[in-house]
Parts: C-alpha cells; sequence; structure tokens
C-alpha cells in the first residue's frame, strides 16, 4: 500500500490510486490545469466575444424553430446561472428540460420554479418511470461499485440527446465549466455514465426489470451520430464568461430568490447520500477534494481553508440514520440490507465488461485535436 500524501497546492491526495506527484509535491491534478487549461482559458472580454459570435450562430441555425438550443436544469449552481446568462445577457430561448429520477430536494424544485417563471421559459419536465429507475439503482449497490450514480446521470444525458433530436435542436448549452470543475473526479470514483457494455453487464447481473421505459444513449450514438449526423454540438458558455461560486450564488439569490445547497450536487436526495456519506465512509472517496481542489487552483479558495473544512465529516452524523431509512423505503429494501451492501467486498468498474479503451481514446483524440483539455484519470 503507497505511503499517504497530499498535493503541496491543491487538497487532492492518494485516495485518487492514480494520482502522481512531481519533485515540489504537485499532483498531476494541478500540473495538468496549469499546462492544458489555464492557458486555454479566457473566462474575460476576449471569451465573451468569442461566445457572442457563437450565439449569433445559434440563433442563424435555429431560424424557424421554437427553440434556439436546448438546456437541462438540475437546479444546481452551474446550470442556474448558465441560464440567467443564457437569458438575460445573450437574449437566448433554449428549451429548458428537467429530469425527474424520484430525488428531487424541495430546494431543487423551488429553485428550478422560480428561475423559469420569472424568466418566462418553458419546462420539459422527463419523469423517470420510477420501478425501473428503483431497479436500475439497486443493481448498481448489489454490484459493489461506486457508481451509483449512473443511473441518474444517464439518464439526464440521453434525456438531453433525445430532446435534442425530436425538436431538431442543433446546439445543447452546457454547465461544465473551468472555474468550479477543472480538476476532474478520477475514473475511480466517478464512472462514465453512458458505459453501455457495462451498464448491461451490471444490468444482467443484478437487474430484475426490462426497463423499456427508460431513456439510453451510448456513446457511438451522441458523439459520432448526433454530432457529425445530426449536426448537435454541445457548447460550454460558462469557459468563456466571468464565472466565480460566490458571485453567482448571490447574483441568483438576489435576483431569483434562489437557494444554495450544503455541497455541489447536492440538489439530488440520493447524491446527497451517496456523496456525502456512500463514497467517503465505504470506499474513501471524498468529492469535496475535487471541489475545493478546483476552486483553489482558480483562486476562490485558499488551500489553509479548505484543509480546515475538509476536518469537518461530509454528513451530519446526527441524520444519517433517518437518510439511510429514507433511502431503503424509496429503493423498497430494508435498512439491513442497505446496510449490507455498504459492508460487502469493493468493486469497481474494472471488475465488469466496460469500454474504459473507447472512452479513453476519444479523450485522447479529442485532447489531440484541442476539443478537450483535460482526460479523466
Amino acid at each position: 500500500m503507497r505511503p499517504y500524501q497530499i498535493c503541496t497546492n491543491c487538497v487532492m491526495d492518494t485516495s485518487d490510486p492514480k494520482i502522481t506527484f512531481d519533485d515540489n509535491g504537485v499532483c498531476d491534478h494541478c500540473n495538468g490545469f496549469y499546462k492544458d487549461v489555464l492557458p486555454n482559458w479566457h473566462p474575460n472580454e476576449k471569451g465573451k466575444e468569442i461566445f457572442r459570435k457563437q450565439v449569433e450562430e445559434i440563433k442563424k441555425k435555429a431560424k424557424g424553430n421554437t427553440y434556439d438550443s436546448i438546456m437541462g436544469l438540475s437546479g444546481g449552481l452551474d446550470s442556474s446561472y448558465l441560464l440567467h446568462l443564457a437569458v438575460t445577457e445573450f437574449g437566448l430561448n433554449p428549451l429548458v428540460f428537467h429530469v425527474d429520477g424520484g430525488w428531487n430536494t424541495d430546494i431543487a424544485v423551488n429553485n428550478i420554479q422560480m428561475l423559469v417563471d420569472k424568466l418566462g421559459l418553458d419546462l420539459f419536465t422527463e419523469v423517470i418511470d420510477w420501478p425501473e429507475m428503483q431497479d436500475f439503482q439497486l443493481a448498481y449497490f448489489k454490484s459493489g461499485t461506486p457508481h451509483l450514480d449512473i443511473p441518474q446521470d444517464h439518464a439526464f444525458f440521453a434525456t438531453m440527446y433525445h430532446f435534442a433530436k425530436k425538436y431538431k435542436i442543433k446546439y445543447i448549452l452546457n454547465g461544465g465549466n473551468f472555474s468550479t470543475e477543472c480538476i476532474r473526479n478520477p475514473k475511480d470514483w466517478l464512472y462514465y455514465g453512458t458505459d453501455m457494455t457495462m451498464i448491461k453487464d451490471i444490468r444482467k447481473q443484478f437487474g430484475t426489470v426490462k426497463m423499456e421505459k427508460y431513456p439510453w444513449s451510448g456513446i457511438l450514438y451522441h458523439k459520432i451520430y448526433l454530432r457529425y449526423i445530426k449536426g448537435i454540438q454541445v457548447v460550454k458558455p460558462l469557459n468563456y464568461l466571468p464565472y466565480t461560486k460566490e458571485n453567482a450564488i448571490e447574483v441568483l439569490s438576489s435576483t431569483y430568490g434562489w437557494r444554495p445547497y450544503p455541497q455541489k450536487h447536492f440538489e439530488s436526495r440520493f447524491t446527497k447520500f451517496y456523496e456525502g456519506y456512500w463514497l467517503p465512509t465505504r470506499f474513501g472517496f471524498d468529492t469535496r477534494r475535487v471541489q475545493f481542489s478546483s476552486l483553489i487552483v482558480t483562486k476562490q479558495m485558499t488551500r489553509e481553508d479548505a484543509i480546515e473544512k475538509l476536518k469537518a465529516l461530509p454528513y451530519d452524523v446526527n441524520h444519517i440514520d433517518e437518510e439511510f431509512e429514507y433511502i431503503a423505503t424509496k429503493l423498497g429494501i430494508s435498512v439491513d440490507e442497505l446496510r449490507s451492501y455498504h459492508t460487502m467486498p469493493l468493486k469497481s468498474f474494472r471488475d465488469y465488461k466496460n469500454e474504459e479503451w473507447l472512452f479513453d481514446l476519444g479523450a485522447r483524440v479529442m485532447k489531440l485535436i484541442g476539443l478537450e483539455r483535460a482526460i479523466k484519470r
């Protein structure tokens, strides 16, 4: 077992099994950001001008269509702020959709509704068939892997691509950004949500229903067919615009009454349990390290502040039993069964059939041609 080490620049550490450090103790996450991302990232007037030209193209290609773009809204900070900017500053009229996988928090529902109401937008909500989602999530618990959020993530991405195709929309607005997400989650923590080979293998071994209503989208479908045959493009406007976490919270709160969450991704009750409790206590993976490290290298948080915040547990000890009760009841199992999955032998995506090679190949090609600045490791 390798000795413990933490980056001298951020707070990523050897809980990432593939992490490496240079002679100064700086990790490959940081060095990758400074080498590949920072020199090509211009969230200023230069970036705004680039995006303005994209907006002109978006509107031009949407001529005669009700919507000029499509955007998924989770109620989280990134997507909420992007929607605010897209409509109020750039005059876009996106088709806004939300995927209800059965785990929305009340705060998320309220944030979404206030945004679309005040902006005067249409909201399309795709409700995932609960028996199918329930069975899908239970299959992942039984698999023993850390990747319990794939059933939610896959539904979101598949719905987005299906809506874009259905409504003949050529541009997808995505809230992904370097400002708060430049340090990527290692694959051992959060694996690709569209690896259909792994999904099929886990469902074959542990699933019990056919899942005929659930939306599916394999990597070749949305990366090749939709992109190059149908001409559907994904745009990440926040990479071109000034964007900081604190400013975004202030703007959304004062303008819409938007309410922040205790942690990134906690707009989902399931993700709150999964990232806040399951990952750190079962696998030793604390996603706050990724989130804080992103803020450190983009100068929105000090390393000292991050280290201090990491001293606190990522979950509420006084309410975790209630969370177990809620999650187990929702999944239709006993608390004892849910706890048994927490103590079962650890597994990863590598214990199942997968397409890791295909994803890695695609990421390397994208990086070589300048369309991707960092490879998920």
